[in-house]
């Protein structure tokens, strides 16, 4: 049987170990958003240029009009896929960070 003393030592030992665990995911999470959103940058940067180039090959008003309409409507179906993509990252981040708790709550749960 452990003294308080001990038992106050493991409590504080688990309790630092599910922080450090809970740390490690929120740092890859972090680390794979980043990456996700500079690809998305250099994606939308590239798409930018392609269409500067096209639009300076416009040969009429009308087609000028007709590549700018097109692109801005990719442009915004991309931001909103984008936007859902990173709030699902965000979500699944944070039940990530909560998972190495579980076990912790549900023993003070009973």
């Amino acid at each position: 049987m452990l003294s308080g003393y001990e038992e106050m030592q493991k409590t504080m030992k688990d309790n630092i170990d599910l922080t450090m665990k809970s740390i490690d995911k929120m740092s890859k999470g972090m680390q794979a958003m980043a990456v996700e959103a500079t690809d998305y940058s250099k994606k939308s940067a590239e798409d930018a240029s392609k269409m500067v180039e096209e639009l300076m090959g416009a040969k009429s008003f009308d087609v000028a009009l007709a590549l700018q309409s097109d692109y801005f409507k990719k442009s915004y179906e991309g931001a909103v896929s984008q936007m859902t993509k990173m709030t699902e990252m965000y979500m699944d981040l944070s039940k990530d960070m909560s998972k190495p708790y579980e076990a912790m709550t549900a023993k003070f749960g009973k």
